[in-house]
């Protein structure tokens, strides 16, 4: 047991599951461990960390009531101890499964799972090819506002939040305002755009669409349970806003450039041993500058300015 402050990532979750400040949450996220978020609602992590993942992609379960029947909101990777771990939290006894979108570490466990329970699934299929689990088929397609009534009785409504993913949903629990928010908004970093699947126009449309619905709390694909979500939100808008401007910039500073040259200018702020991902959400913002009129790329891949009279 030590202190914890509101500035460190676990804060908002342990006031959220140990609210009398009992020692009851803990302070890391452990793969395998079963964390009660709320009555209902359960966490279990992916043993699959990384640089893309965090401490490992979160597995959310939701239900339990007087069947003891669950719903599963994202199987995480094809890891059959992932899988066993799922069904021991929940007796076996699954019945639907959700997955907010097809990147490898978070749907590629629906297969496996299904096979163990003969559960219903729920979703998008991939709608482009790279990098995405193009094996998952919903057995049930998802639009937006779609509402599926879960085994407890609640009511999960599907968000479509395209921009990380084309295919990508959220799921409001609206009766303890909740949003599972897959890669949409990740609790300590943020997340990548990589055209043509992601689009960045699409993915700040999509945030302020979250904003919108006014939910209390965020539990998402990666990290911990985060609160005050519209302050959240609105700092990954500017985040993104500034980091367009910074390209804007950057394209002025450099001259016509690739998006390998200006990388390291416009995500000087970064280590150089994540360049490889940032040239994807650099690409992503230059696209979006293209599309507002203020940014061209010739057919050689080179970059140039249209908006030279607005420095910033």
């Amino acid at each position: 047991r030590w202190p914890v402050t509101p500035d460190e990532p676990a804060w908002a979750e342990l006031t959220l599951i140990d609210p009398e400040e009992q020692g009851t949450g803990s302070y890391d996220i452990v793969p395998g461990r079963v964390v009660q978020l709320m009555p209902g609602v359960l966490r279990l992590t992916a043993s699959n960390p990384g640089m893309m993942t965090g401490p490992g992609t979160n597995t959310y379960l939701v239900g339990g009531g007087p069947q003891n029947a669950w719903a599963v909101i994202d199987p995480g990777p094809g890891d059959a101890a992932h899988i066993d771990a799922i069904l021991r939290a929940t007796s076996g006894v699954v019945r639907q499964i959700f997955v907010t979108h097809t990147h490898r570490d978070h749907s590629p466990g629906a297969r496996l799972l299904k096979e163990k329970t003969d559960a219903t699934t729920y979703g998008m299929p991939a709608v482009h090819d790279e990098g995405q689990d193009t094996s998952f088929v919903p057995d049930v397609t998802l639009t937006d506002g779609d509402e599926v009534t879960l085994p407890d009785g609640r009511r999960l409504r599907a968000i479509h939040t395209p921009g990380h993913a084309a295919n990508h949903l959220c799921y409001g629990l609206d009766e303890v305002k909740l949003v599972f928010t897959g890669d949409h908004v990740m609790q300590g970093s943020t997340v990548v755009i990589n055209p043509p699947d992601g689009h960045m126009t699409t993915y700040l449309a999509s945030l302020e669409t979250l904003a919108a619905l006014g939910p209390q709390w965020l539990a998402p694909g990666h990290g911990f349970v985060m609160d005050r979500p519209a302050q959240r939100i609105a700092r990954l808008i500017a985040h993104r806003l500034a980091r367009e401007a910074s390209t804007l910039a950057a394209l002025r500073q450099v001259g016509p450039a690739t998006v390998e040259t200006l990388t390291p200018v416009v995500y000087a702020d970064v280590p150089a041993a994540r360049h490889g991902v940032a040239r994807r959400s650099l690409r992503a913002h230059l696209d979006k500058l293209a599309e507002d009129g203020r940014a061209a790329v010739s057919s050689e891949g080179v970059w140039r300015s249209l908006d030279e009279g607005n420095a910033n």
